[in-house]
């Protein structure tokens, strides 16, 4: 075994373990590795900047551009917005409306976009009519990749393998030849949604419960040492009457010595149009990129208790 493959593993072996540990971008680590190689002798400076001049990665890097533009212009949380019904309904009635849609966006857009725009949106809309959102999360990541997959730009792993075709000399694929089976895949996909996704998805996420429960259960503790509850800005809670009520009311009680610890967290809004986040109170309650006054409360109106310290 000569020095360049021992070496090639332990770099590889090394990055999968910072990629696991994840103390550093994974762009970061990735980079590192190559410049490891490059001052090891085992890359050429040519082979190493071939990669930035490969055609698909340059299309991918334009991509993002035109989805950061359309993520700024606000039109996809309007469309969705749209889609979402108001009224009281039911997860396979919302998601009949939705998930085609979302599909056939995905295939002309980059999929993590979507997702960013897409999800807060739901979420907010799952709460505001009693429906479960843990129903609409992962349906919205999968059909975004069922959607991908049916056209030359859906991906950024369609662009990398199309250029890696063209240099080998051959043929590249046209814009809609991969929906010849994305389609019928994506299809598929969506309507295995439709009937199973109800029934495999949680109403809830049980597993954030039981670790808040446990954390915050004092069943088993001797002795309450501090109580500390989260409080927004928007939750209408005072912080200095929320003492003294509190002293008022562990006074002559075994809590009389408990500290009463206040996290305040700041109000988060997102705004509708151009999908900002900016703290809702400092500016005013509008924007400050485009000063839309339509958007998500996102934090800001929580009022609960984050743990129970004790023995």
């Amino acid at each position: 075994m000569t020095f360049e493959i021992i070496f090639v593993l332990l770099a590889l072996l090394g990055m999968v373990i910072a990629l696991i540990l994840d103390k550093m971008r994974p762009g970061m680590v990735l980079f590192s590795v190559v410049v490891l190689f490059l001052c090891a002798g085992i890359l050429t400076p040519k082979e190493m900047l071939e990669g930035f001049s490969n055609k698909g990665m340059i299309t991918v890097a334009m991509l993002f551009l035109v989805s950061e533009g359309i993520r700024q212009s606000g039109a996809l949380g309007q469309l969705i917005k749209k889609l979402l019904p108001q009224g009281k309904t039911t997860v396979f009635k919302a998601q009949l409306r939705m998930l085609p849609t979302i599909s056939f966006i995905s295939a002309f857009l980059n999929n993590t976009p979507v997702v960013v725009i897409f999800a807060p949106i739901i979420k907010r809309w799952a709460e505001s009519v009693k429906l479960p959102a843990t129903k609409f999360l992962i349906p919205l990541s999968y059909v975004t990749i069922l959607g991908g997959i049916c056209t030359l730009i859906g991906t950024s792993t369609n662009l990398v393998v199309h250029g890696m075709i063209l240099e080998a000399g051959y043929e590249g694929v046209t814009m809609f030849e991969l929906g010849r089976g994305g389609i019928f895949i994506a299809m598929a996909g969506i309507i295995y949604l439709f009937v199973f996704s109800n029934k495999l998805l949680p109403d809830s996420r049980t597993d954030r419960y039981d670790e808040e429960e446990e954390d915050g259960n004092p069943g088993n503790l001797h002795r309450v040492e501090a109580v500390r509850l989260q409080v927004g800005e928007l939750s209408g809670v005072e912080g200095p009457y929320l003492r003294e009520c509190w002293n008022a009311v562990v006074r002559d009680t075994p809590l009389r010595s408990t500290r009463l610890e206040l996290e305040h967290l700041p109000a988060i809004a997102m705004c509708a149009h151009c999908a900002r986040l900016y703290a809702h109170l400092a500016c005013a309650r509008a924007c400050p990129r485009c000063g839309s006054h339509d958007h998500l409360i996102l934090s800001g109106r929580q009022f609960l208790i984050d743990r129970i310290e004790g023995y």
